[in-house]
């Protein structure tokens, strides 16, 4: 049994007859198939011949944190904060949410960060350098908190209350600055100061090579829970947790582990939905001009290649879901006890907005990726002081439908 990575090189999606070394990690996707109007990323290949059989049970391998996946990852050189190990929770009919607000920072993001951030340790760069508006910059502050380096955010001015408070209590430096300012930024202080750059450097979104391996975790741990669910629904931004999770469940059919790969269903909002574009007329990625939307988490005006390959290699399929819809994932989450981000039920709507005469065989996950304390309006919602004479309070609760 191996306990530690069997990571050997970074593979082109462009092009996977191309390859490159482990290190240094290429931060700007493949060199050889990008070009000035598309970006293609890079995965990190493995020698899948050494993966024992009883990967899934982890017989000797730790039970918990990223650790416990460490063959299929790469390497681990920067200390966990218990990330992973997520609930599948059941909330009927066959459905069950895959709860990521359960991770140390609220979300999914600790997954991918925990691998980049690793790559900065172990190419010993003082610090990291993220551009992100909410959930990446929290974790990543906090992993590099962890793992003794500093970090720069460069966040948007409106950044919601808990990410700012988030920031603050890591001790990142904080920049909010304008959308258009925030990647080129990102790459001079990378230059200037060394600081190894933990998001994205590409106008069609490459991201780190590293990251969207973390996400594969989700997959083993659906697998280790329910084995060979039918569908998996998945908030959708650039889409590198949609390719984690096909990539995760790819392997696992790969080494005989899984009868088969779900499908997968990205969800974006309807206002963009970058990736459903790219998906209707065939191309690798598209840019799209994005409305007003409060699910801000997932609203991006371009798509990465990785989400073309997740719902090709998954048979899946793209859809787009509005505020409503969303909306009304929250409220049916928020009554099962899950309090998620608006952007974080998108993958509920969009299993709830499926025609009914679309059928899926096997059991549903919904990932949901954030706590609802992300939401821009946290903090808005205030009680005013109530009568506490026992006629009022009973006249209240009458109000509201309870009954002795």
């Amino acid at each position: 049994m191996t306990t530690t990575s069997l990571a050997t090189g970074q593979r082109s999606l462009g092009d996977p007859d191309i390859s490159y070394p482990l290190w240094p990690p290429l931060t700007r996707g493949c060199p050889r198939t990008s070009s000035d109007t598309m970006s293609y990323p890079l995965e990190i290949d493995y020698d899948y011949a050494r993966v024992t059989s009883d990967f899934i049970t982890g017989q000797g391998r730790p039970r918990s944190g990223l650790d416990r996946w460490a063959p299929l990852l790469p390497p681990l050189a920067a200390p966990g904060l218990g990330e992973g190990g997520t609930p599948l929770i059941a909330i009927g009919d066959g459905v069950y949410v895959k709860d990521e607000s359960r991770n140390p920072t609220w979300s999914h993001k600790d997954r991918l960060n925990r691998c980049t951030v690793s790559a900065a340790v172990a190419i010993g760069a003082p610090g990291v350098v993220v551009a992100s508006s909410g959930n990446h910059g929290a974790s990543a502050a906090a992993y590099a908190a962890r793992a003794g380096l500093r970090c720069v955010v460069l966040g948007s001015p409106e950044l919601p209350p808990a990410v700012a408070s988030f920031l603050s209590a890591y001790g990142a430096v904080v920049l909010p600055v304008e959308t258009a300012h925030r990647w080129p930024l990102t790459e001079r202080i990378a230059e200037e100061f060394g600081f190894h750059p933990v998001s994205n450097l590409t106008p069609f979104h490459t991201g780190h090579a590293f990251g969207p391996e973390g996400y594969k975790t989700v997959a083993y741990e659906i697998a280790a829970d329910i084995v060979d669910p039918g569908a998996v629904f998945v908030p959708t931004g650039y889409g590198e947790l949609l390719f984690g999770i096909a990539k995760g469940f790819t392997e696992l059919h790969r080494l005989g582990l899984v009868s088969r790969v779900p499908r997968l269903f990205s969800c974006e909002p309807a206002v963009g939905g970058p990736l459903a574009s790219a998906l209707r007329q065939g191309l690798p990625a598209t840019e799209v001009a994005v409305g007003d939307t409060e699910a801000y988490g997932i609203a991006c005006p371009v798509n990465s290649y990785r989400g073309v390959r997740a719902i090709t290699v998954s048979e899946g399929r793209a859809l787009t879901v509005d505020d409503a819809a969303m909306h009304r994932a929250q409220a049916e989450l928020a009554g099962q006890g899950l309090w998620v981000e608006l952007s974080a039920a998108a993958g509920l709507a969009g299993l709830r907005t499926l025609p009914d005469d679309e059928t899926i065989e096997g059991p549903v996950v919904c990932v949901t990726t954030s706590s609802g304390f992300k939401d821009t309006r946290v903090g808005d919602h205030h009680l005013a002081p109530v009568d506490p004479s026992w006629e009022n309070v009973r006249a209240r609760l009458r109000a509201e439908g309870i009954r002795s």
